[in-house]
Order: structure tokens, then sequence, then C-alpha cells
């Protein structure tokens, strides 16, 4: 009897067995090795020597191009991470239109979401190409002189933006998800009231997916600093180190300067910025984002109160 009970109580974390050795090898593994690496003059040719804080102490003291690569990549995601959610957004309110071929749609808005990092690099990259570049040839037909996308250290940033948001697909079918789980007796009952598709998009569909909203703006926030491939084939930082974003700097000293010590510190840091991003969001997230379960909490306090003020 005790060996099969035993046997029933081990049986659920057999199956979760294979996961949890990935998480410990793959992940926990790999963050608690490049924490200790932090600590380390790490070069890939020669041996490790510990130097404690050094490699923060000249991160914040020494190294200039740690500062302006932080300030390229928050000014990449104050941008990126609002256009990134009204474009998924506005899709997802697209494809939730009764038209004919909606599904066509939705697998096309969905597809760029598959396509690899390199594939839509190379992609883009001709679409800017200032001479032969299709974006520049429809701006000529309107009588738009096209910038030098790539090549103009006044544009380079925003075309990298561009690039960016071409990828929403996941995300609007995450918003498209919790929109078509709104009831449609909600809209049929402010239809009857007179609102407007206006009035109803802000006084319902937008309160009652803030909990979608949220988890896809940290998800934004995340993915905006961890942006790395697609700056590397587009402008490889340039030009006059326009876009070198934080990540890609990481990158760079990890495999080009070969100081994976101090890289292993570059990639503590942005994890902390990343954390402490998010916790501010979370933070906020109390005056925004609307719960049906607390809203319910809430209505039936009220409703007590009443009954004992009745009393």
């Amino acid at each position: 009897m005790k060996q099969k009970s035993f046997l029933r109580t081990a049986t659920p974390y057999l199956f979760i067995l294979p996961w949890i050795i990935g998480f410990l090898v793959f992940t926990i593994g790999p963050l608690i090795f490049s924490l200790i690496m932090s600590f380390f003059d790490w070069p890939l040719t020669s041996t490790p020597e510990f130097v404690g804080f050094g490699n923060y102490i000249e991160m914040f003291t020494e190294d200039d191009q740690f500062w302006k690569s932080l300030v390229i990549s928050l000014k990449y995601a104050a941008i990126f991470v609002p256009l990134n959610l009204i474009v998924a957004l506005f899709l997802a309110m697209l494809i939730t239109q009764p038209v004919k071929g909606v599904k066509i749609y939705r697998t096309l808005y969905y597809i760029p979401t598959v396509i690899s990092g390199v594939a839509v690099a190379i992609l883009w990259g001709w679409l800017l190409d200032s001479n032969y570049g299709v974006v520049n040839y429809l701006l000529s037909l309107i009588g738009i002189e096209g910038p030098q996308w790539l090549i103009d250290k006044s544009w380079a940033l925003f075309a990298v933006i561009i690039a960016s948001a071409f990828g929403v697909g996941s995300m609007m079918l995450i918003f498209y998800t919790d929109i078509k789980n709104i009831p449609p007796d909600v809209y049929e009952a402010a239809s009857l009231d007179g609102a407007s598709p206006a009035r109803q998009f802000f006084s319902i569909t937008l309160p009652l997916i803030t909990p979608t909203l949220l988890f896809n703006l940290i998800m934004s926030i995340i993915n905006s600093f961890q942006q790395v491939t697609l700056v590397m084939l587009l402008t490889n930082g340039g030009p006059l180190n326009s876009t070198y974003f934080y990540g890609l700097m990481t990158y760079n000293n990890a495999f080009k300067h070969h100081k994976m010590g101090y890289a292993a510190a570059n990639a503590w840091v942005m994890f902390i910025i990343i954390l402490f991003l998010t916790a501010l969001v979370f933070k906020s997230s109390s005056a925004w984002v609307f719960y049906e379960t607390e809203a319910g909490g809430k209505e039936k306090k009220a409703k007590k109160k009443q009954a004992k003020e009745a009393k």
C-alpha cells in the first residue's frame, strides 16, 4: 500500500521531470553562471581573473558607450512599445470585424511572426534601401523624396522601429482572443443606448482587455531591450553608432571583443533595468487594469454595506 501511495504521489513529478531538468540546465544554470562570470575578467583565450565589482565600476565610470547605448535603447523602447501595442490592437480590431475573407487577413497579419529575424532584416534592408528600395519608390510616386533610411543618422533609428513593428502577429492574436471573449450582449446593450463604435471601444473593449494590455506591455518592454538580430543586420549599430543598442553592445563585448565577464555584467544591468521597469508597470496597473473578479468583489462589498445601512 505504501509503495502504491508513493507511486501515485511521484507520478505527476515524473511527468514534469524533463521540464525541471531543462529549466535547471538551460535557464537557472546559465543564469547563475553568468552572475559569477560578471565578477571576473574572463577573456576567451586566457585564464579568468577575479575582479570583484570591477566590471560594474568600469561600466558606470569609464565606459561612455554604456550610457550612450542605454539612452538609445530607452529612446527606442519609448517609441517602439506604444507603437507596437497600437498596431497590434488596431489589427486585432480589424480581424474581429464580420467581413468576407477575414480568416485570410488574420493569417496574412500573423505570417511575419513566424519568419526568422534574419529574413525580416534582409527583407526590410531591400525595402528601405535608399537607391532601389520599394518604400522610397512608392514615396516618389506621390512627389516625396524618400530619406536615406539606413544611412542617415536622423532616420536610422526610426527605420529599425518600423522593421521591428512588422512582427506584431503574436500580440495581435492575444488581443484578438481577448476581444472575442467579450460577450456580444454588452455591445448590443450599448448600441441600444446609442453608444457609437468609438464610445464602445473606449468604454467597453479597452477596459475589459486591460489585463491583456498589461501582459503585452510588459512583453514589449522586455523585447525592446533584447533587440539584437534586426539592428545588427540592418545597420550594425550605425551610422555613427546612432543605432548601437544596449543588446548589440553586450553582444559585441562578448563575441567581438572577447570580454565575457564584462558582457555578463552588461547583461545583468539590463536585467535589473527591465526588472525595475516591469515593477513600475505592475505598480501602476492597479490604477488602470480592470479585473472582473475585483469588480465582483467590490460589488458584493457595496451590497453588504447597503444591507447593513438598511438595517
